[in-house]
């Protein structure tokens, strides 16, 4: 929580100054107002600083070109996917820091967040030849972890379903997991598969 903290300090500062927006006296940004000073009380409670972040993203959804609303809320939500990763939680972190990049594509530290989580999330040869033809999901994902959101496919077919999982392999390249109704029948360290950028949601 101390990485918060100094969130809450800087978005004290950053709701305050800079030029006015339209939308800087209207009711919601008031209610906004309100909770800040709330969660940045001493000894404010940890449920006042989350509806802080939970208010104040919902203001930037209503009004997102409020630069000011927009740039505390993105300092927030980066704190929050970096804990996420502290605490090994990457597939979380990585739907975040996207999220951020959605609206400032050049953020460094949503870059770099991302880069590092997937990183994290990057599967040696040595697991993957750990594999067995049989295997349900849910043994592959202990073995492996979840695949990074967006990098699954599904295929519906009249006989079955066929899931196929990516990974980033240690050292570059990505490796295919496949299922067959929920069942390991292949996998390849060296797809070809077209996935989803690490950018897009």
């Amino acid at each position: 929580m101390r990485r918060f903290l100094f969130l809450v300090a800087l978005a004290t500062v950053s709701c305050g100054g800079g030029s006015p927006d339209a939308s800087d006296n209207s009711s919601e940004w008031l209610h906004v107002l309100r909770h800040k000073q709330a969660a940045t009380a001493p000894n404010a409670p940890v449920h006042a600083k989350q509806a802080y972040a939970d208010t104040l993203g919902a203001f930037v959804r209503n009004h997102p070109t409020h630069s000011r609303a927009r740039e505390v809320y993105e300092h927030i939500q980066l704190d929050f996917a970096h804990e996420l990763a502290v605490v090994g939680r990457h597939q979380d972190a990585i739907r975040i820091y996207r999220a951020v990049l959605t609206h400032d594509s050049k953020n460094e530290a949503a870059l770099k967040g991302l880069a590092d989580s997937v990183d994290h999330l990057a599967v040696s040869h040595e697991k993957l030849m750990a594999l067995e033809k049989g295997m349900s999901q849910r043994d592959v994902a202990h073995l492996l972890g979840k695949p990074i959101p967006g990098w699954t496919i599904t295929n519906d077919r009249p006989d079955s379903t066929i899931e196929s999982w990516y990974y980033h392999r240690t050292g570059g390249g990505i490796a295919g997991v496949y299922f067959r109704d929920g069942v390991l029948f292949a996998a390849e360290e060296n797809s070809q598969a077209k996935i989803a950028p690490l950018m897009r949601q």
